[in-house]
């Protein structure tokens, strides 16, 4: 054996301790080098008054803090999203690669991930929601070029999600749906689901962080969606709820990042209003928080039952590949 080969045998088996290992850059993709170099985040000018509003000082986002202060501490005693979780940046450019949706972070997330994930959807795409709901470079928000189409994770994501409901729920044939979204974060699905389904009568996005709150409230209204979308205060909650009648509720990587008494709050709220059905995406393949707590036997307890666990993706090839693999349940209420 060589010098040179000796080396790097010595210093592969050093890294492997660590969880790293050379690789010939002959075998790499341009994406694998610089990660950076096909990743779009256009410097685009921010809506008018953007800067003014989406800022930490806001009253209403202030206002919004005063309150959740002193609701339920079972709900709003962080697990994940802390005081200082999201800062300014993230306010302003909260589609970017922060808290709200992980781009750069995430499991696959890179040019070749990209367009295995577009194609993919364009197979099961039969309501053509690829070509009718539009993407842009607007708040931070990351993307690549694939097909002569610009296409972010939030878009794939809402996508293969309004999929998974329309495959057990038949969520386009509602002429009057009613939808709950429970940690909805920027509103990223409640944009995606109002244009693409216009049986939604009723989208309510709430949240136990307010600056979610806040910052929810703002976007689905640029996006223009205030006609169908009610962005809703953690403190209204059990009004709206006992004051209409919910069909769906969704929780996106959410529940994974509560405590369990927050999910167990939660879960019997949806319960003892009789929302019929809950769709979960948790942050492993398993229902667990993110540090290993197991809450399907919450979900159990109060009345659901599951009735679907699907790959996100159909394909086991693209499962392993494509953006951010994750698992979709669906329970309904016994």
């Amino acid at each position: 054996m060589n010098i040179k080969k000796y080396l790097r045998s010595t210093l592969n088996l050093l890294l492997k301790r660590y969880g790293f290992e050379m690789v010939d850059s002959r075998f790499l993709y341009d994406w694998q080098k610089n990660p950076q170099t096909l990743v779009i985040h256009r410097q685009s000018p921010l809506p008018k008054g953007a800067t003014d509003y989406l800022i930490q000082s806001n009253p209403l986002l202030q206002n919004l803090q005063a309150r959740y202060s002193t609701f339920d501490k079972e709900v709003t005693t962080p697990f994940v999203w802390t005081n200082n979780y999201v800062n300014s940046d993230d306010i302003l450019y909260f589609r970017g690669d922060n808290a709200y949706v992980w781009q750069r972070m995430e499991g696959n997330m890179n040019a070749l991930s990209c367009a295995l994930t577009t194609y993919y959807v364009k197979s099961i795409d039969k309501f053509g929601f690829l070509e009718t709901l539009k993407e842009d470079d607007l708040f931070g928000n990351y993307g690549f070029n694939v097909d002569n189409k610009f296409v972010s994770r939030d878009l794939l994501d809402s996508i293969i999600e309004i999929y998974f409901l329309e495959k057990y729920l038949n969520v386009a044939a509602f002429k009057s749906l009613t939808v709950l979204d429970i940690g909805a974060g920027y509103g990223r699905l409640a944009h995606r689901m109002l244009n693409a389904l216009p049986g939604i009568a009723q989208y309510f996005c709430t949240d136990a962080f307010p600056a979610s709150t806040f910052i929810c409230d703002y976007y689905l209204r640029f996006r223009g969606l205030e006609d169908r979308a009610r962005v809703v205060p953690l403190d209204e909650i059990e009004h709206v709820l006992r004051s209409h009648a919910v069909d769906l509720a969704v929780n996106i990587h959410s529940f994974s990042e509560c405590n369990i008494s927050a999910i167990e709050w939660w879960v019997s709220r949806l319960a003892k209003y009789g929302i019929k059905n809950l769709m979960i995406v948790p942050n492993s393949s398993e229902l667990r928080t993110n540090d290993g707590v197991e809450f399907g036997k919450i979900i159990e307890k109060h009345g659901y039952k599951m009735i679907a666990k699907d790959p996100k993706y159909g394909d086991s090839v693209v499962q392993n590949y494509a953006i951010n693999p994750a698992y979709h349940y669906l329970f309904e209420l016994s």
